[in-house]
């Protein structure tokens, strides 16, 4: 594990629906989407969950900075760290920040706006000093950073979601969380997102036994499983997946158990971690 890489990723928060800190969460982390990738000299931030208020801390040593931000979507759990990132309250930073257009019509700068309106928090965005500067995507849209190839494709989820290619020197890594796969067929739009990467990032919140539950179903929520991981992995060849988005009533010692099932199927796999930093290399 090393930042001497010029293509890494670091996880800030991996956990899904609601932040659960506390001792059965130690191990794995109990904050909520959030995942910087340092690419080329540049800095990429997917998702704003709860994890998105400790990255921030870890920023402040590193004044002024520049970033660019990409949203999956406007769910809570990838959004309630934005009030709480600090280093977009501060003057001479500049965050570009990237998200789809919502089905009613919203931007992202809507959404993220609304959020920290009256009377849902005290502070509106407005008091924000930083330069924030938004981009509305469609999903298929190609951004260029620089030689960085960020690809979007549509994700199964309630309202919508994106996902995301990023291409770097021949490295590929896809960020593809809060997805549902579907109950006859294989997700060919996912499938050709994640063609030959390097690394899948990708929602495996539930197991297959939870997500067909009798008594508690989990279909229709908009999330996917470890098992239906895997044939994504297996049909788009992807090299190493990391399983994402944990349940919120998974503790660390179900989460070992999940990754030692996983890896007994496919050994270059494992769960996501607060605080883990994976090589792109």
């Amino acid at each position: 594990m090393t930042q001497s890489s010029d293509f890494f990723i670091h996880f800030w928060g991996v956990r899904g629906s609601i932040a659960v800190p506390g001792k059965e969460t130690v191990r794995y982390g109990g904050n909520t989407s959030c995942i910087e990738m340092r690419v080329g000299g540049k800095r990429l931030i997917f998702d704003g969950g709860t994890g998105l208020r400790v990255l921030g801390k870890s920023m402040l040593k590193q004044m002024p900075v520049e970033a660019h931000m990409f949203f999956s979507h406007s769910h809570w759990d990838h959004i309630q760290g934005f009030p709480f990132f600090v280093p977009a309250f501060i003057p001479g930073n500049c965050f570009h920040i990237y998200g789809a257009i919502a089905p009613n019509g919203a931007t992202m700068q809507k959404r993220l706006s609304d959020q920290m309106h009256d009377p849902n928090f005290p502070v509106p965005m407005q008091i924000m000093k930083s330069d924030l500067k938004f981009t509305d995507l469609m999903v298929g849209d190609v951004i260029d950073l620089d030689g960085i190839r960020i690809e979007t494709g549509p994700l199964n989820h309630p309202n919508s979601a994106i996902g995301y290619r990023v291409t770097y020197n021949g490295k590929t890594v896809v960020y593809a969380t809060d997805t549902e796969h579907y109950p006859d067929r294989i997700d060919e739009d996912l499938v050709y997102l994640a063609r030959d990467a390097d690394i899948l990032i990708y929602d495996a919140c539930y197991t297959d036994e939870e997500y067909h539950d009798p008594k508690a179903p989990k279909i229709g929520w908009g999330h996917s499983t470890w098992q239906e991981a895997l044939k994504v992995v297996d049909a788009a060849r992807v090299k190493k997946a990391v399983m994402f988005h944990h349940d919120p009533n998974h503790d660390d010692d179900m989460l070992d158990q999940i990754e030692a099932d996983v890896r007994s199927v496919f050994p270059n796999s494992l769960l996501a971690r607060e605080g883990m930093i994976l090589p792109v290399d």
